[in-house]
Protein backbone atom coordinates (compact mmCIF):
# COMPACT_ATOMS: atom_id res chain seq x y z
CA UNK A 1 0.00 0.00 0.00
CA UNK A 2 2.80 2.19 1.01
CA UNK A 3 4.21 1.57 -2.26
CA UNK A 4 1.54 2.28 -4.38
CA UNK A 5 0.93 5.36 -2.35
CA UNK A 6 4.93 6.49 -2.97
CA UNK A 7 4.69 5.88 -6.77
CA UNK A 8 1.07 7.75 -6.56
CA UNK A 9 2.87 10.75 -5.53
CA UNK A 10 5.83 10.57 -7.28
CA UNK A 11 3.77 10.92 -10.58
CA UNK A 12 1.44 13.21 -8.98
CA UNK A 13 4.81 15.45 -8.51
CA UNK A 14 6.22 14.51 -11.80
CA UNK A 15 3.03 15.58 -13.03
CA UNK A 16 3.14 19.44 -10.93
CA UNK A 17 6.88 19.43 -12.00
CA UNK A 18 6.01 19.56 -15.73
CA UNK A 19 2.90 21.32 -15.75
CA UNK A 20 4.91 24.29 -13.62
CA UNK A 21 7.74 24.90 -15.86
CA UNK A 22 8.58 28.51 -16.26
CA UNK A 23 7.80 29.82 -19.84
CA UNK A 24 7.80 28.11 -23.10
CA UNK A 25 10.37 25.51 -24.97
CA UNK A 26 9.49 23.79 -28.11
CA UNK A 27 12.51 22.04 -29.97
CA UNK A 28 11.42 21.29 -33.87
CA UNK A 29 13.16 19.30 -35.80
CA UNK A 30 11.89 19.50 -39.63
CA UNK A 31 14.25 19.43 -42.80
CA UNK A 32 15.07 22.46 -43.10
CA UNK A 33 18.98 23.07 -41.63
CA UNK A 34 21.01 25.52 -40.84
CA UNK A 35 17.96 28.29 -41.82
CA UNK A 36 15.65 30.64 -39.71
CA UNK A 37 12.52 29.28 -38.54
CA UNK A 38 9.91 30.66 -37.19
CA UNK A 39 6.49 29.99 -34.71
CA UNK A 40 3.31 31.74 -34.99
CA UNK A 41 -0.09 32.42 -34.13
CA UNK A 42 -3.66 33.25 -35.24
CA UNK A 43 -4.69 36.68 -33.72
CA UNK A 44 -8.55 36.89 -34.71
CA UNK A 45 -8.38 36.87 -38.37
CA UNK A 46 -4.98 37.80 -38.61
CA UNK A 47 -1.45 36.03 -38.02
CA UNK A 48 1.53 36.81 -35.80
CA UNK A 49 4.86 35.55 -35.51
CA UNK A 50 5.75 34.59 -32.04
CA UNK A 51 8.89 33.28 -32.01
CA UNK A 52 11.58 32.48 -34.00
CA UNK A 53 14.91 30.22 -34.18
CA UNK A 54 17.75 28.86 -36.45
CA UNK A 55 17.87 25.46 -36.87
CA UNK A 56 21.14 23.31 -36.43
CA UNK A 57 22.83 20.75 -39.10
CA UNK A 58 20.56 18.54 -38.23
CA UNK A 59 17.53 20.68 -38.23
CA UNK A 60 16.26 21.37 -34.89
CA UNK A 61 15.29 24.86 -34.37
CA UNK A 62 14.19 25.35 -30.44
CA UNK A 63 11.75 28.18 -29.99
CA UNK A 64 12.23 29.10 -26.11
CA UNK A 65 10.76 31.89 -23.84
CA UNK A 66 10.96 32.93 -20.13
CA UNK A 67 6.77 33.75 -20.51
CA UNK A 68 4.22 31.30 -21.36
CA UNK A 69 2.40 31.88 -24.41
CA UNK A 70 -1.51 32.26 -24.66
CA UNK A 71 -2.81 28.68 -25.29
CA UNK A 72 -4.00 28.29 -28.84
CA UNK A 73 -3.50 26.86 -32.50
CA UNK A 74 0.21 28.01 -33.24
CA UNK A 75 2.03 26.82 -36.61
CA UNK A 76 5.59 26.60 -37.46
CA UNK A 77 6.77 28.75 -40.16
CA UNK A 78 9.85 27.71 -43.15
CA UNK A 79 11.97 30.30 -43.78
CA UNK A 80 10.92 31.49 -46.53
CA UNK A 81 7.13 32.26 -44.89
CA UNK A 82 5.36 29.15 -45.73
CA UNK A 83 3.00 27.39 -42.98
CA UNK A 84 4.52 23.82 -42.50
CA UNK A 85 2.18 22.36 -40.27
CA UNK A 86 -0.31 23.87 -37.30
CA UNK A 87 0.37 22.27 -33.37
CA UNK A 88 -1.03 23.20 -30.41
CA UNK A 89 0.18 25.32 -27.27
CA UNK A 90 -1.84 24.42 -23.52
CA UNK A 91 -0.78 24.18 -20.27
CA UNK A 92 2.39 22.03 -21.24
CA UNK A 93 5.00 24.04 -23.14
CA UNK A 94 7.32 22.06 -23.10
CA UNK A 95 7.90 19.39 -25.54
CA UNK A 96 9.30 18.56 -29.14
CA UNK A 97 8.39 17.62 -32.65
CA UNK A 98 9.94 15.81 -35.72
CA UNK A 99 7.89 17.08 -38.94
CA UNK A 100 9.09 14.87 -42.28
CA UNK A 101 8.04 16.64 -45.81
CA UNK A 102 7.62 13.69 -47.47
CA UNK A 103 5.05 12.99 -44.08
CA UNK A 104 3.49 16.09 -44.01
CA UNK A 105 0.39 14.93 -41.63
CA UNK A 106 2.62 12.06 -39.96
CA UNK A 107 4.32 14.93 -37.17
CA UNK A 108 5.23 13.07 -34.27
CA UNK A 109 5.36 14.68 -30.43
CA UNK A 110 6.97 14.00 -27.43
CA UNK A 111 5.71 15.33 -24.25
CA UNK A 112 2.04 16.89 -25.34
CA UNK A 113 -0.65 14.64 -25.24
CA UNK A 114 -2.70 17.14 -26.66
CA UNK A 115 -0.63 17.30 -29.73
CA UNK A 116 -0.59 13.82 -29.96
CA UNK A 117 -4.45 14.13 -30.22
CA UNK A 118 -4.73 16.88 -32.26
CA UNK A 119 -2.41 14.78 -34.75
CA UNK A 120 -4.44 11.91 -34.53
CA UNK A 121 -7.27 14.64 -35.77
CA UNK A 122 -5.50 16.23 -38.36
CA UNK A 123 -4.72 12.93 -40.40
CA UNK A 124 -8.38 11.92 -40.34
CA UNK A 125 -9.06 15.05 -41.24
CA UNK A 126 -6.48 15.29 -44.00
CA UNK A 127 -8.63 12.34 -45.13
CA UNK A 128 -11.96 12.84 -45.36
CA UNK A 129 -11.95 16.68 -46.29
CA UNK A 130 -11.36 15.59 -50.08
CA UNK A 131 -14.28 12.94 -49.56
CA UNK A 132 -16.55 15.48 -48.63
CA UNK A 133 -15.44 18.11 -50.99
CA UNK A 134 -15.92 15.58 -53.97
CA UNK A 135 -19.51 14.88 -52.33
CA UNK A 136 -19.98 18.65 -52.77
CA UNK A 137 -18.54 18.88 -56.53
CA UNK A 138 -20.86 15.64 -57.18
CA UNK A 139 -24.21 17.27 -55.93
CA UNK A 140 -23.07 20.47 -58.20
CA UNK A 141 -22.82 18.67 -60.87
CA UNK A 142 -25.59 16.21 -60.68
CA UNK A 143 -28.20 16.92 -63.41
CA UNK A 144 -31.11 14.38 -62.22
CA UNK A 145 -32.74 14.54 -58.80
CA UNK A 146 -31.94 10.89 -58.39
CA UNK A 147 -27.98 11.76 -58.63
CA UNK A 148 -28.84 14.79 -56.62
CA UNK A 149 -30.54 13.02 -53.85
CA UNK A 150 -27.44 9.83 -53.92
CA UNK A 151 -25.01 12.72 -53.66
CA UNK A 152 -26.81 14.25 -50.86
CA UNK A 153 -27.14 11.14 -48.92
CA UNK A 154 -23.70 9.98 -49.02
CA UNK A 155 -22.36 13.87 -47.68
CA UNK A 156 -24.46 13.51 -44.94
CA UNK A 157 -23.38 10.27 -43.94
CA UNK A 158 -19.51 11.37 -44.42
CA UNK A 159 -20.09 14.79 -42.81
CA UNK A 160 -21.65 12.52 -40.20
CA UNK A 161 -18.52 10.68 -39.93
CA UNK A 162 -16.39 13.80 -39.05
CA UNK A 163 -19.27 15.42 -36.45
CA UNK A 164 -18.98 11.65 -34.76
CA UNK A 165 -15.20 11.79 -34.38
CA UNK A 166 -15.55 15.16 -33.26
CA UNK A 167 -18.14 14.64 -30.34
CA UNK A 168 -15.83 11.40 -29.33
CA UNK A 169 -12.96 13.47 -28.92
CA UNK A 170 -15.19 16.31 -26.65
CA UNK A 171 -16.58 12.97 -24.95
CA UNK A 172 -13.75 10.66 -24.23
CA UNK A 173 -11.24 13.75 -23.62
CA UNK A 174 -13.36 16.48 -22.24
CA UNK A 175 -10.06 18.52 -20.66
CA UNK A 176 -7.87 18.78 -23.55
CA UNK A 177 -7.67 21.70 -25.55
CA UNK A 178 -8.15 20.22 -28.95
CA UNK A 179 -12.19 19.30 -27.14
CA UNK A 180 -12.25 22.91 -26.07
CA UNK A 181 -11.12 24.19 -29.06
CA UNK A 182 -13.69 21.60 -31.31
CA UNK A 183 -16.62 23.38 -28.71
CA UNK A 184 -15.79 26.77 -29.53
CA UNK A 185 -15.87 26.00 -32.96
CA UNK A 186 -18.95 24.60 -33.08
CA UNK A 187 -22.20 26.08 -34.29
CA UNK A 188 -25.60 24.73 -32.85
CA UNK A 189 -27.37 22.65 -35.07
CA UNK A 190 -30.67 23.68 -35.35
CA UNK A 191 -33.37 21.42 -34.16
CA UNK A 192 -36.33 20.37 -36.30
CA UNK A 193 -39.56 22.61 -35.63
CA UNK A 194 -41.79 21.88 -33.00
CA UNK A 195 -45.52 21.81 -33.28
CA UNK A 196 -47.55 24.60 -31.62
CA UNK A 197 -50.52 23.81 -29.32
CA UNK A 198 -52.40 24.26 -32.26
CA UNK A 199 -50.98 21.93 -34.10
CA UNK A 200 -49.10 24.34 -36.03
CA UNK A 201 -45.18 24.17 -36.89
CA UNK A 202 -43.19 26.82 -34.76
CA UNK A 203 -41.06 27.81 -38.06
CA UNK A 204 -38.93 30.45 -35.85
CA UNK A 205 -37.70 28.48 -32.89
CA UNK A 206 -34.77 26.84 -34.82
CA UNK A 207 -33.94 30.07 -35.53
CA UNK A 208 -33.76 31.52 -32.44
CA UNK A 209 -32.54 28.17 -30.32
CA UNK A 210 -29.22 28.71 -32.57
CA UNK A 211 -28.88 32.26 -31.82
CA UNK A 212 -29.40 31.56 -28.12
CA UNK A 213 -26.96 28.53 -27.66
CA UNK A 214 -24.27 30.08 -30.35
CA UNK A 215 -21.98 31.72 -27.84
CA UNK A 216 -22.89 28.55 -24.97
CA UNK A 217 -18.59 27.47 -25.44
CA UNK A 218 -16.67 30.15 -25.94
CA UNK A 219 -15.28 32.25 -22.98
CA UNK A 220 -15.31 35.86 -23.46
CA UNK A 221 -12.58 35.96 -20.62
CA UNK A 222 -10.57 33.80 -21.62
CA UNK A 223 -7.67 34.91 -25.18
CA UNK A 224 -7.13 31.66 -26.35
CA UNK A 225 -10.49 32.58 -28.48
CA UNK A 226 -8.25 35.32 -29.97
CA UNK A 227 -5.62 31.99 -31.12
CA UNK A 228 -7.27 30.54 -33.29
CA UNK A 229 -8.59 30.73 -37.29
CA UNK A 230 -12.18 30.57 -36.34
CA UNK A 231 -13.14 32.44 -33.84
CA UNK A 232 -13.00 36.14 -35.73
CA UNK A 233 -15.21 34.59 -38.38
CA UNK A 234 -17.91 32.93 -36.43
CA UNK A 235 -18.09 36.25 -34.91
CA UNK A 236 -18.93 37.43 -38.53
CA UNK A 237 -21.28 34.78 -39.05
CA UNK A 238 -23.04 35.87 -36.22
CA UNK A 239 -24.05 39.17 -36.68
CA UNK A 240 -24.81 38.58 -40.06
CA UNK A 241 -27.17 35.57 -40.04
CA UNK A 242 -28.43 35.97 -36.61
CA UNK A 243 -28.73 39.51 -35.04
CA UNK A 244 -30.68 42.50 -37.20
CA UNK A 245 -29.49 44.65 -38.38
CA UNK A 246 -31.16 47.36 -36.48
CA UNK A 247 -28.33 49.57 -34.68
CA UNK A 248 -30.15 49.18 -31.24
CA UNK A 249 -30.15 45.25 -31.77
CA UNK A 250 -26.76 45.30 -32.66
CA UNK A 251 -25.72 47.24 -29.35
CA UNK A 252 -27.25 45.07 -27.21
CA UNK A 253 -25.25 42.46 -28.56
CA UNK A 254 -22.04 44.25 -28.79
CA UNK A 255 -22.43 45.55 -24.84
CA UNK A 256 -23.28 41.59 -23.72
CA UNK A 257 -19.81 41.05 -25.51
CA UNK A 258 -17.74 43.84 -24.30
CA UNK A 259 -19.58 43.15 -21.19
CA UNK A 260 -18.78 39.64 -20.95
CA UNK A 261 -14.97 40.09 -21.85
CA UNK A 262 -13.95 43.18 -19.52
CA UNK A 263 -12.21 40.69 -17.46
CA UNK A 264 -9.35 39.62 -20.09
CA UNK A 265 -7.77 42.83 -21.49
CA UNK A 266 -7.12 41.41 -24.50
CA UNK A 267 -9.71 40.06 -25.77
CA UNK A 268 -12.00 42.92 -24.62
CA UNK A 269 -9.86 45.20 -27.15
CA UNK A 270 -9.69 42.87 -30.04
CA UNK A 271 -13.74 43.30 -29.58
CA UNK A 272 -13.42 46.99 -28.83
CA UNK A 273 -11.39 47.20 -32.29
CA UNK A 274 -13.11 44.63 -34.36
CA UNK A 275 -16.45 46.78 -33.60
CA UNK A 276 -15.45 49.86 -34.13
CA UNK A 277 -13.69 49.10 -37.37
CA UNK A 278 -16.73 47.44 -38.60
CA UNK A 279 -19.26 50.31 -37.38
CA UNK A 280 -17.44 53.52 -37.58
CA UNK A 281 -18.08 53.85 -41.25
CA UNK A 282 -20.74 51.14 -41.43
CA UNK A 283 -22.13 49.13 -45.09
CA UNK A 284 -25.52 49.84 -43.68
CA UNK A 285 -27.19 53.24 -43.07
CA UNK A 286 -27.47 54.03 -39.49
CA UNK A 287 -25.43 51.63 -37.85
CA UNK A 288 -22.48 54.05 -37.41
CA UNK A 289 -25.11 54.45 -33.98
CA UNK A 290 -22.94 51.12 -32.80
CA UNK A 291 -19.83 53.17 -32.92
CA UNK A 292 -21.02 56.09 -31.24
CA UNK A 293 -22.25 53.88 -28.18
CA UNK A 294 -18.75 52.67 -28.26
CA UNK A 295 -17.20 56.25 -28.18
CA UNK A 296 -19.39 57.41 -25.31
CA UNK A 297 -19.40 54.20 -23.42
CA UNK A 298 -15.38 53.23 -24.11
CA UNK A 299 -12.87 55.77 -25.73
CA UNK A 300 -14.69 58.90 -23.66
CA UNK A 301 -14.34 57.35 -20.97
CA UNK A 302 -10.57 56.55 -20.98
CA UNK A 303 -10.62 53.27 -22.91
CA UNK A 304 -7.86 54.50 -25.41
CA UNK A 305 -4.02 53.67 -23.92
CA UNK A 306 -3.88 50.79 -26.94
CA UNK A 307 -4.10 53.44 -29.59
CA UNK A 308 -1.43 55.37 -30.92
CA UNK A 309 -2.27 59.62 -31.64
CA UNK A 310 -3.55 59.28 -35.17
CA UNK A 311 -5.41 56.22 -34.04
CA UNK A 312 -7.08 58.18 -31.11
CA UNK A 313 -7.20 61.56 -33.15
CA UNK A 314 -8.90 59.78 -35.86
CA UNK A 315 -11.54 58.07 -33.26
CA UNK A 316 -12.25 60.84 -31.51
CA UNK A 317 -12.70 63.48 -34.62
CA UNK A 318 -15.52 61.00 -36.88
CA UNK A 319 -17.48 60.51 -33.29
CA UNK A 320 -17.50 64.29 -33.19
CA UNK A 321 -18.68 64.81 -36.58
CA UNK A 322 -21.03 61.62 -36.29
CA UNK A 323 -22.84 62.87 -33.32
CA UNK A 324 -25.01 66.01 -34.83
CA UNK A 325 -26.38 63.95 -37.85
CA UNK A 326 -27.66 60.43 -36.33
CA UNK A 327 -30.88 58.66 -38.08
CA UNK A 328 -34.12 60.17 -36.70
CA UNK A 329 -32.28 63.49 -34.85
CA UNK A 330 -32.80 66.88 -35.69
CA UNK A 331 -30.91 68.13 -38.06
CA UNK A 332 -28.47 70.73 -37.38
CA UNK A 333 -28.99 74.54 -38.71
CA UNK A 334 -27.74 75.78 -41.62
CA UNK A 335 -27.32 79.78 -42.33
CA UNK A 336 -25.92 79.86 -45.85
CA UNK A 337 -26.14 82.73 -48.42
CA UNK A 338 -27.22 82.28 -51.78
CA UNK A 339 -26.19 82.85 -55.45
CA UNK A 340 -27.42 86.39 -54.91
CA UNK A 341 -25.84 87.15 -51.52
CA UNK A 342 -29.10 86.69 -49.74
CA UNK A 343 -29.42 84.89 -46.45
CA UNK A 344 -30.66 81.71 -46.78
CA UNK A 345 -31.82 79.04 -43.90
CA UNK A 346 -32.35 75.20 -44.04
CA UNK A 347 -35.13 75.55 -41.43
CA UNK A 348 -37.01 78.32 -43.15
CA UNK A 349 -37.46 75.70 -45.98
CA UNK A 350 -41.20 74.78 -46.04
CA UNK A 351 -41.50 71.12 -47.43
CA UNK A 352 -43.18 67.61 -47.35
CA UNK A 353 -39.70 66.54 -47.33
CA UNK A 354 -36.26 68.00 -47.85
CA UNK A 355 -33.11 66.80 -50.15
CA UNK A 356 -29.45 68.29 -49.18
CA UNK A 357 -26.79 67.96 -51.07
CA UNK A 358 -23.07 68.81 -50.04
CA UNK A 359 -21.24 69.57 -53.47
CA UNK A 360 -18.37 70.61 -55.40
CA UNK A 361 -18.49 71.84 -58.83
CA UNK A 362 -14.81 70.81 -59.47
CA UNK A 363 -15.77 67.41 -57.66
CA UNK A 364 -15.55 64.68 -60.70
CA UNK A 365 -18.27 62.67 -59.31
CA UNK A 366 -20.86 65.15 -58.52
CA UNK A 367 -20.55 66.85 -61.90
CA UNK A 368 -22.34 63.61 -62.82
CA UNK A 369 -24.23 62.80 -60.43
CA UNK A 370 -25.79 66.58 -59.76
CA UNK A 371 -27.41 66.86 -62.91
CA UNK A 372 -28.80 63.06 -62.31
CA UNK A 373 -30.29 64.20 -58.19
CA UNK A 374 -32.18 67.07 -60.89
CA UNK A 375 -33.16 64.31 -63.31
CA UNK A 376 -35.05 62.51 -60.47
CA UNK A 377 -36.25 66.06 -59.11
CA UNK A 378 -37.81 67.47 -62.57
CA UNK A 379 -39.04 63.99 -62.70
CA UNK A 380 -40.99 63.17 -59.94
CA UNK A 381 -40.26 65.02 -56.48
CA UNK A 382 -40.95 68.30 -57.82
CA UNK A 383 -44.54 67.66 -58.23
CA UNK A 384 -44.51 66.41 -55.00
CA UNK A 385 -43.51 69.15 -53.14
CA UNK A 386 -40.06 68.14 -51.96
CA UNK A 387 -37.46 70.98 -52.22
CA UNK A 388 -34.18 70.28 -52.84
CA UNK A 389 -31.07 72.42 -50.90
CA UNK A 390 -27.77 72.17 -52.53
CA UNK A 391 -24.90 73.65 -50.68
CA UNK A 392 -21.61 74.53 -52.60
CA UNK A 393 -19.06 73.05 -50.40
CA UNK A 394 -16.34 75.36 -52.26
CA UNK A 395 -16.18 78.56 -51.65
CA UNK A 396 -12.89 79.06 -53.47
CA UNK A 397 -14.89 78.64 -56.94
CA UNK A 398 -18.00 80.79 -56.52
CA UNK A 399 -18.09 81.88 -59.82
CA UNK A 400 -18.01 78.31 -61.48
CA UNK A 401 -20.14 76.93 -58.82
CA UNK A 402 -22.61 79.75 -60.33
CA UNK A 403 -21.97 78.75 -63.54
CA UNK A 404 -22.63 75.07 -62.84
CA UNK A 405 -26.16 75.95 -61.53
CA UNK A 406 -27.06 78.24 -64.78
CA UNK A 407 -25.47 75.67 -67.40
CA UNK A 408 -27.62 72.55 -66.13
CA UNK A 409 -30.18 74.15 -65.37
CA UNK A 410 -30.92 73.56 -61.63
CA UNK A 411 -33.80 75.34 -61.39
CA UNK A 412 -36.49 75.10 -58.36
CA UNK A 413 -33.73 74.73 -56.33
CA UNK A 414 -32.45 76.54 -52.99
CA UNK A 415 -28.37 77.21 -53.44
CA UNK A 416 -26.37 78.12 -50.81
CA UNK A 417 -22.63 78.14 -49.47
CA UNK A 418 -21.17 79.28 -46.44
CA UNK A 419 -19.38 82.62 -46.70
CA UNK A 420 -15.67 82.88 -45.80
CA UNK A 421 -16.39 85.54 -43.50
CA UNK A 422 -19.41 83.17 -41.60
CA UNK A 423 -16.54 80.45 -41.35
CA UNK A 424 -13.96 82.67 -39.81
CA UNK A 425 -17.32 83.87 -37.50
CA UNK A 426 -17.71 80.26 -36.10
CA UNK A 427 -14.31 79.94 -35.75
CA UNK A 428 -13.95 82.78 -33.57
CA UNK A 429 -16.59 81.85 -31.29
CA UNK A 430 -15.19 77.44 -31.53
CA UNK A 431 -18.33 76.63 -33.07
CA UNK A 432 -18.81 73.75 -35.53
CA UNK A 433 -19.31 74.29 -39.18
CA UNK A 434 -21.39 72.03 -41.53
CA UNK A 435 -18.42 70.33 -42.37
CA UNK A 436 -18.38 68.75 -38.46
CA UNK A 437 -22.52 68.97 -38.27
CA UNK A 438 -22.52 66.94 -41.42
CA UNK A 439 -19.84 64.63 -41.56
CA UNK A 440 -18.80 66.19 -44.77
CA UNK A 441 -15.34 64.67 -45.73
CA UNK A 442 -16.35 63.57 -49.16
CA UNK A 443 -18.63 64.89 -51.97
CA UNK A 444 -21.45 64.79 -53.12
CA UNK A 445 -22.88 64.20 -50.04
CA UNK A 446 -27.31 63.66 -49.85
CA UNK A 447 -29.36 63.50 -46.68
CA UNK A 448 -33.47 63.54 -46.34
CA UNK A 449 -34.85 65.17 -44.09
CA UNK A 450 -38.99 65.10 -43.00
CA UNK A 451 -41.08 68.10 -42.70
CA UNK A 452 -39.52 68.71 -39.21
CA UNK A 453 -36.41 68.64 -40.38
CA UNK A 454 -35.24 64.94 -39.22
CA UNK A 455 -32.62 62.77 -40.48
CA UNK A 456 -34.73 60.52 -42.39
CA UNK A 457 -32.03 58.95 -44.65
CA UNK A 458 -27.98 59.30 -45.29
CA UNK A 459 -25.52 57.82 -47.46
CA UNK A 460 -27.84 56.54 -50.05
CA UNK A 461 -27.85 56.03 -53.73
CA UNK A 462 -29.82 58.33 -55.56
CA UNK A 463 -31.79 55.20 -57.03
CA UNK A 464 -32.30 54.43 -52.77
CA UNK A 465 -33.18 57.63 -52.18
CA UNK A 466 -35.39 57.46 -54.83
CA UNK A 467 -37.56 54.19 -53.42
CA UNK A 468 -37.22 56.17 -49.75
CA UNK A 469 -39.28 59.33 -50.76
CA UNK A 470 -41.79 56.65 -52.76
CA UNK A 471 -42.64 54.84 -49.70
CA UNK A 472 -42.63 58.13 -47.30
CA UNK A 473 -45.04 60.05 -49.62
CA UNK A 474 -47.56 57.01 -48.89
CA UNK A 475 -47.45 57.34 -45.47
CA UNK A 476 -47.57 60.79 -45.46
CA UNK A 477 -51.45 62.17 -44.68
CA UNK A 478 -53.16 63.65 -47.53
CA UNK A 479 -53.67 67.06 -47.80
CA UNK A 480 -57.17 68.45 -47.47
Amino acid sequence: MRIFLAAAILIFCTSLKAQSQPGYEVKATTDFKNAKMYLGTYYGKNKRLSDSAIADANGLAIFKGNTKLPQGIYFIVSPKYVILFELLMDEKQHFSLAYDSTKPGEIKFTGSPDNELFSDYTIFLSKVSPELNALQQQMKAAKTAADSSSAAKQLAAKAGELTTFRNNIVKNQPNSLLAKLLEIAKVPERPQMPKRADGTLDSLYPFYYVKDHYWDSVDFNNDMILHTPFFDSKLDEYYKYYVSPNPDSIINEVNYMMLASRENNDVHTYLLGKFTDKYINPEFMGQDKVFLFLFQNYYSKGDTTWLNEKQRKYIFDRAYSLMANQINEQASPLELSDTSGRALSLYNIKAPLTFVAFWDPHCGHCKTQIPRLDSFYTAKWKNEGIKILAVCTNDAVVDDWKKFIVDNKLNGWYHGYETPQKKAELAANKQPDYRQLYDIFQTPSFFLLDENKKIIAKGLSLEQYDELIAAKLKSLPVSQ
